[in-house]
């Protein structure tokens, strides 16, 4: 089980949003690639990072910080954020990325996201990210009538690496993950699935070890480590199976 610290990049710094809102940005890091450093540090063994800009630009605009990212981290880097065509994916890819995440052209053109993972095998991943169970695209700004699940299976048998599922309702709010909404899709397919948005508290990692958790990659978390709301070491070591917590322990922490 996989904890993804968020590196979120709006202006070539380490942001957060607000339930997807450009508007509603709190800067945490004007160095990105010192805190993909620290993430490293604190034993964390993969970073998930977005272009916020070129989500909504639908090309990179975060090119440089994400250049840095990578040249400061020894872990494995996933990118979400206007990758659009397969020329963007390979050029990722040669820099050094460990996988690329396909979120609007896996709605627009989902035969692309098939031919980039026959092409990249284990290099690919999907990013489905729902408003109310529908996917929004062009970096949430437009929803579609397109239901996650339903997309989730289109890539079913593709060679897809991952599904990162993202409830917009819940992302940089601290709510808690949408657990039954995660669990519904990872139980709907067979590609591995990670789940995002709104992880807030220790409870959430303790509920990563659920047996009915337990067929996710993992999660991603942001705004609740950058707060200090988890305690990386404590998480990481909950996830390792580490640190086994009792009964009262449990229930306090949920």
């Amino acid at each position: 089980m996989i904890l993804f610290p968020a590196i979120d990049l709006k202006d070539g710094q380490c942001v957060r949003l607000k339930l997807g809102d450009m508007e509603q940005a709190t800067v945490y890091n004007a160095d990105p690639a010192a805190q993909a450093k620290t993430f490293e540090e604190q034993g964390f063994e993969w970073l998930h990072v977005v272009d916020l800009n070129g989500a909504f630009a639908g090309e990179s605009v975060n090119g440089a910080a994400v250049e840095a990212i990578l040249a400061a981290t020894k872990n494995p880097v996933q990118l979400g954020g206007g990758i659009r065509t397969l020329a963007d994916i390979e050029g990722w890819l040669e820099k050094g990325l460990a996988r690329v995440i396909l979120g609007t052209v896996a709605v627009r053109d989902p035969d692309l996201v098939k031919q980039a993972c026959r092409e990249f095998p284990g290099k690919v991943a999907v990013g489905i990210d729902a408003k109310g169970g529908k996917v929004a695209v062009e970096g949430w700004a437009e929803a579609s009538e397109l239901g996650a699940i339903e997309l989730a299976q289109k890539f079913e048998g593709a060679g897809v690496a991952a599904i990162i599922y993202t409830d917009i309702d819940r992302d940089g709010i601290l709510a808690g993950i949408n657990w039954e909404a995660t669990i519904e899709l990872a139980d709907a397919v067979s590609i591995p699935v990670i789940a995002s948005g709104g992880l807030a508290s220790i409870a959430d990692i303790v509920r990563m070890t659920m047996p009915d958790a337990k067929k996710l990659e993992g999660a991603i978390s942001g705004r609740a480590l950058y707060d200090g709301r988890i305690d990386p070491r404590e998480a990481l070591a909950i996830l390792r199976g580490d640190l086994k917590l009792s009964p009262g322990l449990f229930e306090e922490r949920l």
